[in-house]
């Protein structure tokens, strides 16, 4: 019999209550440290023992046991005993039963002890992965108000209930900026035992936060009588979502609004003044769409193809920027909520098209082949040609694909024109710009 140092055993019981691991999952873990300490010794010794070890729980002494077989004869000294043997030691002793050998532990004190540090460390770390992990799964998806811990280079740590936590700076919104001590809001997105890092992973940029902060600010959200059906987001910069009300009574556009926008407005600022379009949602789809739009105003959406869930939505004129949004954000955004392909289209442009199909558009009036094939770069570059990194090749590429001026451009994402062969993001985003600048938003 031996004791581990007081100190140690203390340090035991200490750790368990500040971790939050039942007492008897530590002891446990340091007997299989003595197990392994006793090992050692005993191969140093030329012994290959099968061993089990006891910790008393009140004294933190400990004791180490050879378990051998009751066997006829002897085959493996280490692991077998004779049956006369073990009558000697218990005359109610039979073959096959498993006798516990007490053994010397009088120089083990030391090796067990540091043995056991170092188990210990591992089975804690593995017991609290364990208990974070249980304590955490069922919380994916909540919002939480978590405070920060410390910065790294590609992500910030947080603290949540006492357990770190990491926010990816992809996951955090292009205006945070955040101080050590902070507290902030986040989503719990995911949980990993086995992850090296902080188990719990959290987000700012995904759309259950957004869901979560309405069901925090609007009590109507929280007791069911409006529900969010659809919420998409390009997070820091636009957001929609569509609201409906389970009440004929309670208009659920007013409810997330609130008094003055006070309710939508304490989302935004939590958000980093992310835009928030609130829209009702329509169990008509025509309907839904148009108001998905907002704050652009539809005169009408016409199902172009049912099973490819493709719309053509019809603007005025001075709605077209509008329903299209900077870089194609509104008309994206809507597409997404509602689950349909939206192409928008101005008035003018439809009735010319009208006119054209029936015959009474004017007439082309035919020119020089050359100047034909000329024209649409000269008018890209005439409307566009200050824009840099646009030159006569990239232009005469850009037309060949149906971009034969500014206006053509205006309500074309940055996907379609990278769809051309010579153009890069940064080209792009150049030329939507200034078709925009030159059109208006």
């Amino acid at each position: 019999m031996a004791l581990v140092s007081t100190s140690f055993f203390d340090s035991v019981k200490m750790i368990a209550a500040e971790k939050g691991i039942p007492e008897e999952d530590v002891f446990k873990a340091v007997e299989e440290a003595l197990v392994k300490a006793a090992e050692r010794y005993y191969q140093g010794l030329g012994f290959y023992y099968n061993l089990v070890a006891q910790m008393e729980r009140e004294t933190g002494e400990f004791h180490v046991y050879a378990l051998k077989t009751v066997v006829p004869e002897v085959e493996e000294e280490d692991l077998e005993i004779s049956l006369a043997e073990a009558q000697e030691l218990n005359p109610e002793a039979a073959e096959g039963d498993t006798l516990w050998l007490p053994q010397d532990t009088s120089q083990l004190g030391r090796i067990a002890a540091q043995a056991a540090k170092q188990v210990l460390v591992q089975k804690v770390r593995e017991a609290e992965r364990d208990r974070v992990f249980n304590d955490f799964v069922s919380r994916i998806g909540e919002v939480v108000v978590a405070e920060v811990k410390r910065f790294e280079k590609s992500a910030i740590i947080l603290e949540i209930d006492r357990v770190e936590a990491m926010l990816r700076r992809s996951e955090a919104l292009r205006g945070d900026r955040f101080d050590k001590g902070q507290r902030i809001k986040v989503v719990i997105m995911s949980v990993d035992k086995s992850a090296k890092d902080p188990q719990i992973q959290v987000s700012r940029t995904d759309p259950r936060l957004l869901v979560r902060l309405f069901d925090q600010e609007v009590p109507e959200i929280h007791d069911g009588t409006v529900v969010i059906r659809s919420c998409v987001r390009e997070a820091g910069d636009r957001a929609k979502v569509a609201v409906t009300s389970l009440d004929p009574d309670v208009d659920p556009v007013g409810a997330c609004v609130g008094l003055k926008g006070s309710r939508v407005q304490a989302i935004i600022r939590e958000l980093k003044n992310e835009k928030i379009d609130i829209v009702r949602y329509d169990e008509d789809i025509q309907r839904f769409i148009a108001n998905a739009l907002n704050p652009a105003k539809a005169i009408r959406v016409n199902i172009v193809d049912p099973e490819a869930r493709r719309v053509e939505v019809v603007v005025d004129d001075e709605q077209l920027s509008i329903a299209i949004g900077k870089r194609g954000q509104n008309v994206r955004l809507a597409a997404k909520l509602t689950g349909w392909n939206i192409d928008v289209r101005s008035e003018s442009e439809k009735r010319r098209e009208a006119e054209v199909a029936m015959g009474i558009a004017l007439p082309e009036v035919a020119e020089p082949e050359a100047e034909v094939a000329e024209a649409p770069v000269s008018r890209l570059l005439e409307d566009l040609g200050s824009v840099e990194g646009l030159d006569e090749e990239r232009a005469a590429r850009l037309a060949a694909s149906g971009f034969t001026d500014a206006k053509s451009l205006y309500t074309v994402t940055v996907e379609q024109l990278l769809s051309v062969e010579g153009m890069d993001q940064d080209l792009a985003f150049r030329l939507i710009d200034a078709a925009h600048e030159r059109f208006g938003e």
